[in-house]
């Protein structure tokens, strides 16, 4: 296997997209997608408010006519990220087979499905939330609050049952979530695995840092994007 070459630049390697059925139509939905782009190569404070109307392709009049700052742009960008998560998370347990480890396999090749799947959307929601506000950064972080205890649920269900073996639950379920967060940094298709390999992958290192005393589950089955959403369009 060749060792992958180094790209700084994400955008090289990724498409600039979001979740199906979420874009707004038209203008709004252009910002967004430019705001997508813009955040994720040069962050939030790096970007302008010229430099987003001009990418966009609109003067800075016509983008306060649709969004009253940038960070209300970031704020929806931010939201749309942790929303995705959340989203597939929970229906990553609802189809997971019974027991912590199947669940905790679920949970995991479902967070690094969302991060592989939109890697630019997974880097801004959580490399920029800290350029929002309180008040706009709230719902985000409420959902954010809500995944940690999905798997933080598991992991201690699973310490009570005997299935792992982890001195601190809490510790635990934050070392899992932060790596598969990383996947976005780094996965593309320029890459020399699929999706389903780091998913899995992925799944049984969560199983193994949980101390699980039991078999990993079989791998989910193979798909374009495991994800049980519908498959999203190129922005």
């Amino acid at each position: 296997m060749t060792t992958p070459r180094w790209e700084p630049r994400r955008l090289s390697a990724v498409a600039v997209e979001l979740p199906e059925g979420v874009t707004p139509p038209g203008t709004r939905g252009r910002i967004l997608l430019s705001a997508l782009r813009l955040f994720a190569e040069y962050g939030f404070h790096g970007t302008s408010i010229r430099d987003l109307a001009g990418a966009t392709g609109i003067n800075s009049a016509t983008l306060y006519a649709h969004f009253p700052a940038k960070e209300h742009v970031l704020a929806e960008l931010v939201l749309l990220g942790h929303a995705e998560l959340h989203q597939r998370l929970q229906q990553a347990l609802v189809e997971a087979p019974p027991g912590p480890a199947a669940q905790l396999a679920a949970l995991v090749r479902a967070q690094v499905g969302a991060h592989a799947d939109f890697p630019l959307l997974a880097l801004v929601a959580n490399a920029e939330l800290h350029a929002l506000s309180p008040e706009r950064a709230a719902p985000a972080l409420a959902l954010r609050e809500q995944s940690r205890e999905l798997g933080l649920r598991v992991l201690r269900l699973g310490v009570a049952q005997g299935v792992f073996r982890v001195a601190d639950p809490l510790l635990a379920a934050t070392a899992i979530g932060s790596m598969g967060m990383q996947v976005a940094h780094w996965f593309g298709p320029d890459q020399p695995y699929t999706r389903d390999q780091v998913a899995d992958t992925y799944a049984g290192f969560a199983l193994q840092l949980a101390g699980a005393v039991v078999a990993a589950p079989e791998p989910a089955p193979k798909t374009a994007r495991t994800s049980g959403t519908t498959p999203v369009k190129k922005g």
